[in-house]
């Protein structure tokens, strides 16, 4: 059943309405998805929410900023820290004191956020399609908020800009704006091993990383994620980049050995 909750806003002032929806049974697994898709888009339609259903209780939410959450206006909101608290208002809604959590891209971000500030929440943490953004890389951020602003597709000049309005524009729930403003914010903060900071070398707690083996610049610097988090695994998947391996029976594959594993 769909439900939303007031999380905190980082900037006072009141509460985010944030969205989430609950399917299958077990052990509770939060789903945190990427930057400018909602749930639906990256869980369901992907085939992951089936696939996962059966061995979890399924938690999908929709990031601040996206699908049917609040979307703020304010810039600092985007910030990978004050999305992932998001992750704990949420199981907090539901009285979960542990999940395991699952995040891909954006979703990554803030899990390893999580992994490195709130380890004692969770029992298993997965990411996939993370690694550490270039100076080009995030230099695309500005680009990608000025596409989301023109006023008409037709006046962005250069096809990164083109494929990003498109992206956004397939989703009827999009707020071109609240995403320029996280584009503008996240980008730059691409840095995993920064994002979750000293905690991570502590953490005890079973980590699998999935990247897809052509996901440029991410997979160039993914081990050295691995290699800040004791126990990580790695998962790299043949001929996939960051779009393609979302719903590649092998991601499926290398997360449910993961949780059979975890029981």
């Amino acid at each position: 059943m769909p439900k939303s909750l007031g999380a905190p806003r980082p900037e006072g002032g009141g509460r985010l309405r944030i969205h989430y929806e609950e399917s299958g049974a077990g052990h509770p697994m939060v789903l945190v998805h990427g930057w400018g898709v909602d749930s639906r888009r990256q869980w369901v339609d992907t085939g992951w929410v089936a696939a996962l259903e059966g061995v979890r209780r399924v938690i999908t939410m929709d990031c601040r900023g996206h699908g049917r959450s609040e979307k703020p206006r304010i810039q600092s909101s985007y910030s990978y820290g004050a999305m992932a608290e998001d992750v704990i208002a949420v199981m907090d809604d539901l009285g979960l004191e542990r999940a395991d959590v699952f995040g891909y891209s954006l979703g990554a971000f803030m899990a390893v956020w999580l992994l490195g500030h709130h380890p004692e929440r969770f029992t298993s943490v997965i990411m996939g399609g993370i690694g550490d953004e270039t100076a080009e890389s995030a230099a695309a951020g500005p680009r990608i908020a000025a596409a989301l602003r023109a006023e008409v597709p037709s006046e962005i000049g250069e096809p990164l800009g083109r494929a990003y309005r498109a992206f956004v524009d397939a989703d009827p729930t999009s707020d071109r704006e609240a995403l320029a403003l996280s584009a503008l914010q996240m980008w730059p903060e691409g840095h995993p091993l920064e994002v979750g900071g000293a905690g991570l070398s502590d953490v005890d707690v079973p980590v699998l990383i999935v990247d897809g083996e052509k996901d440029y610049p991410y997979i160039l610097s993914v081990d050295r994620l691995v290699s800040a988090i004791p126990g990580a695994r790695l998962v790299t998947v043949p001929d996939t980049d960051h779009l393609s391996i979302v719903a590649h029976p092998r991601f499926k594959e290398a997360v449910l050995d993961f949780l059979s594993e975890r029981g």
